[in-house]
């Protein structure tokens, strides 16, 4: 099946499938440009691993429709849009540490059960990850910083080049507080 592309057309298909990440269009991409070099149907399949009758479906698609993208896009969410606000808000106030928690809550909240996969999914498409928060010290003080900062300022200047400064820290380790990974917004610091 011969397709006639034009050299910009040519391009554009170059260009896209340097920039796609889902498999299954590259190959719809590689089948046209393909075929716009003189291959046959059995050698672009045999070269692209795919069936005869894909390839032939894949040219058909493009030249009848344009289509490159695979039509498939995942089911719908398995919850309503409200539930969905009420959770992300939720989620975004509360930390919750792993995803079992969050499918726990939902099927206490609604009745709705999702997998371990499912519920992952769910979290990306809604602008959630997986990180750990941002520890902030339990009771700083701006004015006890700032006296801080001008104390040292004028230790520095009293001591001698030879005095070294020495700190010492105040808290143990293992008395501090250990930061554990949770669902939040992306793009946001959560701190603790």
């Amino acid at each position: 099946m011969k397709v006639e592309l034009t050299d910009g057309q040519k391009a554009e298909l170059e260009f896209l499938h340097r920039a796609c990440r889902d498999k299954r269009e590259c190959d719809r991409i590689k089948a046209i440009l393909l075929a716009s070099e003189d291959w046959s149907v059995p050698m672009i399949a045999q070269a692209l691993r795919l069936h005869e009758t894909s390839v032939q479906r894949h040219i058909s698609e493009y030249l009848n429709k344009g289509k490159l993208m695979p039509e498939n896009g995942g089911s719908d969410s398995h919850l309503s849009e409200t539930q969905t606000v009420e959770l992300t808000e939720y989620l975004t106030n509360n930390l919750l540490p792993t995803t079992q928690a969050i499918i726990a809550l939902v099927d206490e909240w609604w009745g709705v059960r999702y997998t371990v996969a499912g519920m992952t999914k769910w979290l990306h498409r809604n602008g959630f990850s997986y990180r750990k928060p941002v520890g902030v010290p339990h009771k700083c003080s701006a004015q006890a910083q700032q006296a801080f900062v001008e104390t040292y300022e004028k230790l520095k200047q009293e001591a001698g080049d030879d005095e070294p400064i020495l700190f010492i820290d105040g808290v143990h380790p293992t008395q501090g507080t250990k930061l554990a990974y949770g669902w939040m917004p992306a793009g946001k610091k959560a701190h603790v």
